[in-house]
């Protein structure tokens, strides 16, 4: 609030000199003997209204003294302005933080519209693996981010139940159920050699019996077909409910085509006059809405490629009533998103839909060395396998807390490590610490901490620097939480929680380095053991706020 009334103070000013789109820096400083806030906006209009920093700066002093909640304003160095906060207007972070309480951070930026975040949508031709953990992690927070700016979300996953990798899977059930016959059947060509199909063939087996022995008909495999993608898909549900993913939506390929979906959309297509037929195949112009070639709707043999039943089902979700969208997907993907926009631009949508958010992939690693620990699925290491590993907690975390273009190594031993040098166990331990002062309080019948009592405390006597930096931390939370959401990046909701859990613990330590640090806040002065209560309340607020929104949870003891 502060930071928006000083940032609007400041573009006022530039504009008063005539520059109206003045860009500017307002951070809190790393050293607090610096101020609360700090801005290079004289430095940045130098060159604009041909004046020294220093002058410009001490020209902005004197038309900002009287912004309601500052104590005073320096200018430092060459024409930095540091902003000092009074004492009152700082403790008023903390009553808004305990007023709202589990609301705290959120905003009505989305105004309750409409937004589809698609992700995962795995094929259901084996267990999930680390890829699409990442990308669950992913999806499902930018998710929850978007639902506290307001936004009314729809998470769907779209299984590709249609095409060769299907068919190729029938096929592998069909050699493992043979072999379990006692014949010798070879995996055909392309064919996926992990345990699970040989599971998968075992529970036909048991259910069918040995009626299809013999016959390698259509029947047989499409029975193999239905049963195996049947069998993963339930897997795959499985995984992520214990993965806290849900979904409101499982939206099926092949239903595209038996409604029809495909072969209207490449009579929209043909009717827009950018279809043509080359070497018997059918193909869109694409190059007309800035894709690098042409691309094939129709193969020579009247099979549909990849790129036509991608436009009609973002043509659906339009349809649907989703004009936004969010794909969250593997960087593999990268080469659709210019296809499947011309293939929609192509039909009237607009430019830039559906919005792609692309990540790279994961490896693990043990003592520096790569690691695979999966047995059941042949090559690669499942969720489930990490997961039992490390736990949903960590797994979680661990997949959040880097930039979704970053190639993820996920540290076994950082994810193992249950002390504080593991971040998502330094910011647990760090609301644990923060509930066990809540204990101590009620055992000594100050019981001020959760109840009424709390919003009249004097919070203008938290003056130390911990204490002030520690408020400053909490009041910023809305900010960096509408940053994560408008960026489509939790690692920045990861990267504020760990600061300030080691704020808290920071200031959890301050004045008692060698008895127990939670003497620090239930001092008997009842006034400032107020205080300090009602700031270990919202730290604890926002600490599970935050947790929350990265679906892990708070825990009160440890």
């Amino acid at each position: 609030m502060h930071a928006e009334r000083i940032s609007d103070a400041l573009r006022e000013a530039a504009a008063g000199w005539g520059v109206d789109d003045v860009r500017f820096r307002l951070d809190r400083p790393k050293d607090t003997s610096h101020g609360d806030l700090a801005s290079n906006i004289a430095l940045t209009l130098a060159s604009r209204v041909n004046r020294r920093p220093r002058d410009i700066a001490l020209d902005l002093k004197a038309r900002l003294g009287g912004i309601e909640g500052i104590e005073r304003i320096e200018v430092a160095g060459p024409g930095f302005l540091n902003f000092f906060l009074e004492s009152v207007a700082v403790g008023g972070t903390l009553h808004r933080i305990l007023e709202a309480r589990e609301e705290y951070g959120g905003n009505e930026d989305g105004g309750g519209r409409r937004i589809m975040v698609e992700f995962v949508s795995a094929n259901p031709t084996g267990p999930l693996h680390l890829g699409h953990g990442r990308q669950a992690a992913l999806g499902d927070v930018i998710a929850r981010l978007l639902e506290w700016s307001g936004w009314e979300v729809h998470r769907e996953f779209y299984f590709n139940d249609a095409g060769l990798q299907i068919a190729r899977l029938a096929e592998t059930v069909w050699a493992r159920y043979r072999q379990l016959l006692g014949h010798d059947e070879p995996v055909t060509e392309g064919g996926y050699h992990g345990e699970y199909v040989v599971e998968i063939a075992r529970d036909f087996l048991e259910r069918e019996g040995d009626r299809y022995e013999h016959e390698r008909s259509k029947a047989a495999l499409e029975a193999m077909r239905r049963f195996a993608v049947s069998s993963l898909r339930d897997e795959q549900r499985r995984d992520l409910a214990g993965f806290n993913v849900h979904f409101d939506e499982y939206y099926s390929e092949r239903s595209l085509y038996s409604d029809k979906r495909v072969e209207k959309t490449i009579e929209a297509l043909d009717a827009t006059g950018l279809t043509y037929r080359h070497e018997g195949a059918l193909w869109l112009r694409t190059t007309e809405f800035g894709d690098q070639k042409d691309r094939v709707m129709l193969k020579s043999d009247g099979s549909a490629t990849y790129f036509l039943p991608d436009v009609a089902y973002h043509m659906g979700k339009w349809e649907r009533g989703f004009h936004e969208v969010i794909n969250v997907q593997g960087s593999d993907h990268h080469g659709t998103v210019d296809r499947v926009r011309a293939g929609l631009r192509a039909l009237g949508r607009p430019g830039g839909y559906p919005e792609y958010l692309l990540h790279q992939m994961v490896t693990v690693e043990r003592g520096g060395e790569e690691v695979r620990f999966s047995k059941r699925a042949g090559s690669y290491t499942t969720l489930a396998d990490l997961v039992a590993e490390v736990g949903v907690d960590v797994a979680r975390y661990f997949f959040l807390m880097r930039r979704p273009e970053a190639h993820l190594t996920f540290d076994l031993d950082l994810a193992l490590d249950q002390s504080d040098k593991n971040p998502v166990y330094k910011v647990k331990y760090a609301h644990a610490r923060l509930c066990r002062l809540s204990r101590l309080a009620h055992e000594k019948g100050w019981d001020g901490m959760d109840g009424p009592r709390a919003p009249d405390a004097d919070t203008a006597l938290l003056a130390a620097p911990a204490e002030r930096e520690l408020i400053n931390q909490l009041g910023e939370f809305p900010g960096f939480l509408r940053r994560a959401a408008r960026d489509r990046a939790p690692h920045i909701l990861c990267d504020y929680l760990e600061r300030t859990a080691g704020l808290v613990n920071t200031w959890y330590q301050t004045g008692h380095p060698t008895r127990k640090p939670e003497l620090a806040a239930l001092v008997y002065d009842e006034p400032l053991r107020s205080a300090r209560l009602t700031l270990a309340v919202a730290a604890r607020i926002v600490l599970r706020n935050g947790l929350k929104v990265l679906g892990i949870r708070a825990p009160e003891a440890m």
